[in-house]
């Protein structure tokens, strides 16, 4: 039987060269991403849905992502969709709000286009309504200007993606029958048509190429012999991850994932991405114990060429989707498994302490976050968060409290950290990667 979420206790060094030059893990390599594909969380919130952080507060879903970890947000575009609250929306303009919110809270950009009017997926590549009796042609046309418009409309509110896909899952191609990949010197017009526009919005968005079953090494190095012989430009391999759907525990195939990933990004010369994963929420231990597992083996594409992570709808709570690999529970917080983003990102180094009986540090329990015991405390508490200027950040009075368990909200650098009681102190310093 395992053992429930066990964190290792950081303790960082830090050397600080100058005022505003922190040397910790990482620095120096881009960041890696942590992610969640969150495009039904604008109807939840319209239909009243409450989010509610780890102790209960009602919070913004997107600051309680953002607390635990997750820096990049995911959303799928959907060309002429309906008003259902499941399988609709995503429009141009709808995804243009919450992107611009995302990008407002710091977080990098991923814009998943579906080329339908609702899902596609290796099961389906329906074509949007609109664009169903145009020839191919037109399609061509068609394909570019949506691609165009939506990036276009993104960058000129200041809300410009960092990457997109051309597609969803395109294992069998998309924009059936025309653009399957029984026809491939058609589908690799769509991708170029795709690429193109991208690049015509702006050269730095980078364009990913994102299959099903990233555990499939004959399956991905089928369809990219394919792209490579049918000179389709792209940038990134994408992959999903599902060990839910595959019908095994991640324990059997997590290390085909890592030796596929590792073959793409030499084969091809690519970075990749796993860009969707996800596990049953009520299996809270496998599904954190598989999602450090991915984010390790994508750590290890050597090279740097793995570029991260994304959780498809963590959001998504059952009793409101439907949907059974949400990361989120019927009290409206998110489980511990989404935990797994917080892995190795606090680092605690104490600065002084005279008093023994007042501990804060990484909580085993919760990945990561602020553990705070002043059970050795006598009278009110008061902690206090300060960036490395002295501005004061964050301030809680802890009142007959002697346990607390806190997310710090805070962005990536060094803070200090300062509790104070009658007749007790305790200051350390407090990395965030």
């Amino acid at each position: 039987m395992k053992r429930f979420i066990h964190y290792p206790i950081l303790v960082s060094v830090i050397i600080v060269c100058f005022p505003f030059l922190l040397l910790f893990p990482g620095m120096g390599q881009a960041q890696f991403v942590k992610g969640a594909d969150i495009g039904w969380l604008q109807q939840m919130e319209a239909t009243g849905y409450k989010f509610y952080d780890s102790t209960g507060t009602q919070q913004d879903c997107l600051q309680i992502l953002k607390n635990h970890g997750i820096n990049t947000v995911r959303f799928r575009v959907w060309v002429n969709p309906s008003q259902d609250k499941i399988n609709g929306h995503c429009s141009k303009k709808e995804i243009a709000g919450m992107a611009l919110r995302a990008k407002n809270m710091g977080m990098r950009i991923l814009i998943d286009f579906h080329y339908s009017d609702s899902w596609a997926d290796p099961s389906k590549q329906t074509k949007p309504a609109a664009w169903t009796n145009d020839p191919f042609s037109q399609l061509l046309t068609d394909l570019y200007n949506h691609t165009y418009e939506v990036l276009d409309t993104l960058k000129s509110i200041g809300a410009m993606p960092d990457w997109d896909q051309i597609g969803n899952e395109i294992t069998g191609g998309m924009l059936w029958p025309d653009g399957s990949t029984s026809n491939w010197s058609q589908l690799a017009q769509l991708f170029n048509k795709g690429y193109d526009a991208t690049k015509a919005v702006d050269s730095s968005i980078k364009v990913i190429i994102h299959l099903d079953q990233g555990n499939d090494n004959a399956r991905f190095s089928t369809f990219f012999d394919n792209a490579t012989s049918y000179h389709v430009r792209y940038d990134i391999i994408g992959a999903s991850y599902y060990p839910y759907w595959l019908g095994t525990d991640y324990t059997v195939t997590i290390n085909d994932l890592g030796n596929n990933l590792d073959d793409m990004a030499s084969r091809y010369g690519k970075q990749v991405f796993v860009v969707e994963t996800g596990g049953d929420y009520t299996q809270v231990q496998d599904t954190y114990d598989m999602l450090v597992a991915v984010m390790n083996k994508v750590k290890a594409v050597p090279n740097s060429q793995g570029l991260g992570v994304i959780y498809w709808e963590p959001e998504g709570e059952k009793s409101w989707s439907g949907y059974q690999l949400s990361c989120w529970g019927s009290d409206g917080k998110p489980t511990a498994a989404l935990n797994a983003f917080l892995v190795n990102d606090l680092g605690i180094n104490t600065i002084r302490n005279n008093d023994p009986g007042i501990m804060i540090c990484p909580d085993p329990s919760m990945g990561g976050m602020l553990n705070i015991d002043i059970t050795g405390s006598d009278g009110q508490s008061v902690l206090r968060i300060f960036d490395i200027t002295g501005r004061l950040m964050k301030e809680m009075t802890l009142d007959h409290q002697p346990k607390i368990i806190s997310e710090t909200g805070l962005s990536p650098g060094m803070y200090i950290i300062n509790i104070s009681s009658p007749g007790s102190e305790i200051t350390q310093k407090l990395i965030v990667n």
